[in-house]
Parts: structure tokens; sequence; C-alpha cells
């Protein structure tokens, strides 16, 4: 195997080279792969001829594919891609995705279509660092809270800023209301890391009063986005980056002014998330089914490593 993993900063990310993503890939590059991303949490490929059939076989390699989005539209006659199209809205905001369901996808690839002469870089954090940056006290009481995630929420842009169009996607993203309570320090099933779930999603503090809430999300948040926990990936064409969602946060900078910017995102079904005390997530309102079945190890590839 000439698989070749280069780290790109001390606490997250690498370059992966010595694979051919547009062929089936063998058992021990897909070992490989799992590997580095328990390890760097985020990974770039280059994906000359990629296309959205091949991304979708690249990311069934780790398991069952979401459908593109459980309220958003897919690209027309592949529902399992989703079109992250800046013509479409811009997802400026931290956050993991779709948390607002019981089983978020385990990971993410995103594939460079069309790329700005400059800006539009992606940045991803590692909520695994930011656990271990949080002081002792504030970790134990971190490790006891929960949080309520939603898709239905006051995203903070004053109404005279949001034309019809903004208004006519933001209602298609919440057309079906989704709130799931999920734990706040997340023990990834892999790699037994612990890591801060919260981000852009995350509401409410469980038990306490949205003032308060706000507060303890805030802090705990600040640890998440510190630089030193932060890859920053400028793109170039015919690249792809597959991410750890399941550990990680991330935030497309909206600093390209009126250009175009579109990729496309494939995801991975994931498991049930679980807290430290060993207690699942819980749904409090809205049913997924129709989006991501929930990964188990009985859906594992027979090449993927089995504790999941």
């Amino acid at each position: 195997m000439s698989l070749e993993i280069t780290k790109v900063t001390a606490r997250i990310g690498a370059r992966v080279s010595g694979v051919d993503l547009t062929r089936p890939l063998t058992e021990a590059e897909v070992t490989g792969i799992r590997e580095a991303l328990n390890v760097h949490k985020a990974l770039v490929f280059p994906a000359e001829g990629l296309d959205d059939t091949g991304q979708q076989a690249f990311a069934r390699h780790f398991g069952a594919l979401t459908t593109a989005h459980p309220t958003v539209g897919a690209v027309e006659g592949a529902p399992n891609v989703l079109p992250v199209d800046s013509e479409r809205g811009r997802a400026n905001h931290w956050h993991t995705d779709v948390t607002f369901v019981l089983n978020p996808p385990q990971a993410s690839t995103l594939r460079s279509i069309t790329i700005p002469p400059y800006g539009g870089e992606t940045l991803i954090a590692n909520a695994a660092a930011a656990y271990r940056d949080l002081p002792e006290p504030l970790r134990r009481f971190a490790d006891t809270l929960w949080a309520e995630h939603t898709n239905d929420y006051d995203y903070a842009v004053p109404d005279e800023e949001i034309d019809a169009e903004k208004a006519a996607h933001r209602a298609q993203f919440t057309s079906i209301t989704f709130r799931t309570a999920h734990p706040v320090v997340r023990v990834h099933p892999l790699t037994g890391e612990r890591g801060l779930f919260v981000g852009g999603f995350a509401q409410r503090i469980v038990g306490l009063s949205v003032g308060e809430s706000r507060k303890i999300l805030d802090l705990l948040q600040s640890y998440v986005t510190r630089p030193e926990n932060i890859l920053r990936h400028r793109w170039a064409e015919r690249e792809l980056v597959l991410f750890d969602n399941r550990i990680t946060q991330h935030y497309a900078i909206d600093n390209y002014d009126d250009l175009p910017r579109r990729l496309h995102r494939v995801t991975v079904a994931g498991d049930v998330p679980v807290g430290v005390e060993g207690k699942e997530s819980y749904s409090i309102e809205g049913d997924a089914a129709h989006y991501t079945p929930v990964h188990t190890p009985a859906d594992t590839p027979a090449h993927e490593p089995a504790a999941v």
C-alpha cells in the first residue's frame, strides 16, 4: 500500500496521497484511511476525475449513506448528494452536521466543484483537543451536561437582511422540526476520546434557562474555536475533504464577495451518541428515519474496525 499521510497542523488535519479515489479501495486502504481519520480528524485528498457517483462510492467504504439532508433537496438524480452552494445560503456558523437528529452522520465528505479565486476556506475544529484544553473543574462540569439541538431557532439575522429566496430556503430547512438531546461530552465509539459535542444547533442546556444555557455554551465553544484547534483549509479544484463528524465542528468562511462557490457533500450514517456515563441521546421531536439509518456494529463492513 502506497498510502502517505502528511500532517497539516499539530492538532488537526492531514493530506493523503498515494490513493486513487476513482476506483474501489482495498481493505488495507480503507483501514489506513480510517486509522488516519481517527488520529487527524480531517483528511484532504486529491480528487481528479471524481464525480458524484465516485464520491458516493468512496463514502460507502465507511458505512451506509444518509440521504442528502432531512429537509433540503439533493442534487438531481443523486439523492445522497447535497449541493453546498453559495446561491442557496452560506453556512458561516460553527456546527457539526445535522446534530438535531438522533444519530447524526459519523463522517462527512466535501468535494470541490466551483471554487472562488479567493476566500471560501473551510475551518474544521478538533473537539477532542478542545475538551482536553478545559480546566479540570470545567471538564467535570461538562461531563454532566446535556444539550438540546434543534434546526428551528433564531438564526440571528435581521429580517431586513432576509430576501425572499433566503426566506424560502430557511422555511425549507425548518419544514420539519427536529429536537434532540445529546451529551455535551460525547465519547467517540472507535477511539474512546471525549469531545465537546455542541456547535450551532445546540441551543439549550437541559434543565437550564435559555440565558444560562447561552453563557455555558459560549464558554465551551470558545475552547473549540481556539486557533490551535483549527484547520483552515483553502480549497483547490478537484479536492475532497473527509472529516469525522463525531468529534469536529466546521465553518464555511463568507469572505469571497458574491462569487460562486459550490461543493458537493455526501455523509455516512452515524451511531447514536453516548455520554461519559454510557447514556444514549434521545429524540424529543421529529423522526429522521427517512434521512438516515442508525449505524450499528452489524452495519460495519468486514474490513472496517469492529469497535463501532
